[in-house]
């Protein structure tokens, strides 16, 4: 049974950045593409990186291009977020997703499998 794990979470200050790293056990890692949402109360989650199963293709939307980062490391069975010049917008609870699918997809809904998520509030 597949489970995620996500831990980095935390109260940052504005402009620092953060890593956010994700757990993945219970399959084969290097089946699934793995994405990182994030959700406001009140809002949508949002999508912001995805992964392909080799860590090729990285994609962000505009939202989060030039300031994420995500990789995956096969060997040790974790995908990572990295956020840079952290803005109080980027307060949410973040989630990591894998979909048993060779690239990541943009709906949430089409993932097999999420972690718990982990705060990340950004103070001003």
């Amino acid at each position: 049974h597949v489970q995620l794990t996500e831990s980095g979470g935390g109260l940052v200050q504005a402009g620092d950045s953060l890593r956010l790293d994700c757990a993945f056990s219970g399959g084969t890692f290097s089946n699934f593409a793995m994405g990182w949402f994030r959700q406001v109360p009140g809002r949508e989650g949002e999508f912001v990186a995805g992964i392909s199963w080799n860590g090729d293709t990285p994609y962000y939307p505009s939202s989060a291009k030039d300031r994420f980062v995500i990789s995956r490391d096969n060997a040790k069975n974790t995908v990572s977020l990295q956020i840079n010049s952290l803005r109080p917008e980027d307060t949410a609870v973040y989630y990591c997703a894998a979909i048993e699918n060779q690239r990541w997809v943009r709906c949430g809904r089409k993932y097999d499998y999420w972690g718990q998520g982990t705060q990340v509030t950004i103070s001003s």
